[in-house]
């Protein structure tokens, strides 16, 4: 039981006499005082404050541990909040350094092999072909009003039409001046591997058709063995009627050499919808995985998959580009040509 001397010390503006039976003393209590009307009830967190043992319930006991920990709790959130936005920072960094790369490698590229007499020109595919038409549009209406621009998938069609340009088909014009596409992976001698958009077969035929095939991809892009680092493996077009039979073929091919297929291969499935990718020609793709030692020839890779009934066509693009051009993090530009040259261009050449 609280005694009245505890009352008196939690609430000392009370009289220990109101606390007193009427009856020991014979008369009414005196009215308890109130508050003068500039007292103000202190706060929530101050009522729960821990005064003693007497002073509050046994579920506000131990209340300034409490607000010790929310005080932990605040700065760690305050912690962890400024590493996300460090790492926020730190990840937009990155990506204006890898945009800023596409668009150097695209300028470069088309100031380079798009020239005013070209009239019929090729536009691919990838992250970085929209810089490639940002840059073809920046030619002005004087130079592009007389071009066709030859798309090849729904992509590059799209920038096409929104950039103003004139809208051709490889069926009315299938001699190209230049065909501009990215890459997923290149190596040394200019093999690429593409159809990470599953538009690869599109992608050749505008390339074959093309008297100049030129690669514009980001520093990521320039390895010297394809598979070191697009790890998705091989895209391959196939008919949907063929893939099951085709992926048994992957998986055991040139086993009679003593070597491992693609035991890794499958079939590219959607994300958006239920069911595998669907190319532009009603096509299914399936990704195939193989190793250093198929890597290494790329070519003997290339012949041994279009060999497999079904196939309609591999992304391996092997001695087709004439140069590839890579943007770099520090703002230059390295270009790989057909014969084996390296050079490197400044950001400078460039003109914003």
């Amino acid at each position: 039981m609280i005694s009245t001397t505890t009352i008196t010390q939690l609430f000392p503006r009370l009289h220990p006499s109101h606390f007193i039976p009427r009856t020991v003393l014979g008369r009414r209590p005196p009215p308890i005082q109130t508050f003068p009307r500039q007292f103000t009830m202190p706060s929530p967190a101050l009522l729960k404050l821990d005064m003693g043992h007497h002073s509050n319930p046994p579920s506000r006991r131990g209340s300034l541990a409490n607000l010790a920990e929310l005080q932990l709790t605040k700065n760690q959130n305050q912690e962890q909040s400024s590493y996300v936005k460090e790492a926020l920072k730190r990840a937009t960094a990155q990506l204006e350094t890898l945009e800023s790369s596409k668009r150097l490698a695209a300028y470069t590229a088309v100031d380079k092999h798009v020239l005013p007499e070209h009239r019929v020109i090729g536009i691919g595919s990838g992250s970085t072909v929209p810089y490639v038409v940002d840059r073809i549009v920046q030619q002005g209406d004087a130079v592009n009003k007389g071009r066709v621009f030859i798309p090849t998938g729904f992509q590059s069609k799209e920038l096409i039409v929104k950039g103003g340009l004139s809208l051709g088909d490889v069926d009315q014009y299938p001699t190209i001046d230049v065909t501009i596409d990215g890459a997923d992976e290149v190596d040394h001698e200019l093999n690429c591997i593409k159809g990470g958009g599953a538009c690869h077969l599109r992608e050749k035929v505008l390339a074959e058709a093309a008297e100049t095939f030129i690669v514009v991809a980001d520093y990521r892009k320039n390895t010297g063995l394809l598979g070191k680092s697009w790890k998705q493996g091989v895209p391959i077009e196939v008919a949907p009627f063929a893939y099951a039979k085709l992926l048994q073929n992957l998986h055991r091919l040139a086993l009679k050499l003593g070597r491992i297929g693609s035991p890794d291969a499958a079939l590219r499935m959607a994300k958006m919808k239920a069911g595998p990718i669907v190319t532009d020609n009603g096509n299914f793709c399936i990704d195939a995985p193989f190793g250093e030692v198929y890597m290494k020839d790329p070519h003997d890779l290339l012949a041994k998959i279009k060999m497999l009934t079904g196939v309609v066509e591999v992304g391996l693009f092997c001695g087709m580009a004439k140069a590839a051009y890579f943007g770099n993090e520090d703002g230059s530009v390295t270009v790989r040509y057909e014969n084996g040259k390296v050079e490197t261009v400044g950001s400078s050449a460039v003109d914003e």
